[in-house]
C-alpha cells in the first residue's frame, strides 16, 4: 500500500479522530489516489490513440472524462492534507501503487477502447465501494462521504461507456 523506505507523516489537526484512524485513513487515501491518477492516465491514453468511425464523439468524452478525474484525485488529496497526511501523488509512486489492471497499449479501435475503459473503471469503483467501508469500520464519516460521492461519480461513467458498447 505504501512504500516500504517512507515513513508516513502524520501532521497534526484539530479533527476528532484518534491519530491511528487518520493514519490508517490516510494511507487507504493515498491507494485511491494512486488508483485515481492511473486511471486518469490510462483515459489520455485511449483519448491519444483512438481510432475509427467514433472518434468524433468518443475523443470530446475521454477528454471530459480526463478533466472530472483530475478534480477527483484534487478531492482524495484534500482529504489527505484535511486529516494532516502527506499526498503521495506523483506519477511514479501511482504506478507503483495503483491496484488497477494496465491499459493494453496495442488497441486503437473505438469499441476496443470503450471496452478496456469500462473495465478499469468497474475495478477503480470496486476499490472505491472498499473504500467506503473501510473509512466507515474506522468511523471516518468525511473520508466514507467522498468514498460514495466518487462512487456515485464513477457508476455514471460506467454506465456511460458501456451504452457505447450496445449497438
Amino acid at each position: 500500500m505504501s512504500n516500504p523506505n517512507h515513513i508516513p507523516v502524520l501532521h497534526p489537526s484539530r479533527i476528532n479522530l484518534p491519530p491511528e484512524t487518520r493514519a490508517y485513513v490516510i494511507q487507504i487515501l493515498n491507494q485511491s489516489l494512486a488508483c485515481t491518477v492511473d486511471l486518469r492516465s490510462q483515459v489520455s491514453q485511449a483519448c491519444w490513440n483512438i481510432k475509427g468511425k467514433d472518434f468524433s464523439l468518443l475523443h470530446p468524452l475521454f477528454a471530459t472524462i480526463v478533466t472530472e478525474l483530475a478534480a477527483y484525485t484534487d478531492l482524495v488529496a484534500e482529504r489527505i492534507v484535511v486529516l494532516g497526511g502527506v499526498v503521495m501523488g506523483t506519477v511514479r509512486t501511482a504506478a507503483m501503487q495503483s491496484k488497477l489492471p494496465e491499459y493494453p497499449s496495442e488497441i486503437v479501435e473505438s469499441d476496443a477502447h470503450v471496452l478496456a475503459l469500462a473495465e478499469r473503471f468497474a475495478s477503480y469503483a470496486t476499490r472505491l465501494r472498499e473504500g467506503i467501508a473501510l473509512a466507515a469500520d474506522v468511523e471516518d464519516a468525511g473520508s466514507a462521504a467522498l468514498y460514495t460521492d466518487l462512487s456515485r461519480k464513477i457508476d455514471k461513467q460506467i454506465w456511460i461507456l458501456e451504452a457505447h458498447l450496445h449497438p
